[in-house]
């Protein structure tokens, strides 16, 4: 099981179109720090590279949102895909 996976499963249970949760809230839900490369806006980028398997994009894919930084750089925008 990945720390991601809670992650997942709490997307899967969001019935909004769009959110923002912290690096904070993300932190509590999986339970674990987010590593230091989850600051930049690469790493939560959904669409780029897809063919680079990466267990947090993986995540929202499942529970069918895109994830995007925002640009504070705090935080973490989800949107449902359609």
């Amino acid at each position: 099981m990945s720390d991601y996976d809670r992650l997942r499963d709490y997307l899967k249970g969001k019935t909004v179109p769009e959110f923002v949760l912290s690096f904070e809230e993300i932190e509590n839900i999986i339970g674990a720090a987010l590593p230091r490369a989850a600051q930049r806006a690469s790493w939560w980028d959904t669409l780029r590279s897809p063919q680079e398997k990466m267990p947090q994009r993986e995540a929202c894919l499942a529970a069918r949102y895109v994830a995007t930084r925002t640009p504070d750089g705090r935080s973490v925008r989800f949107r449902r895909m359609k």
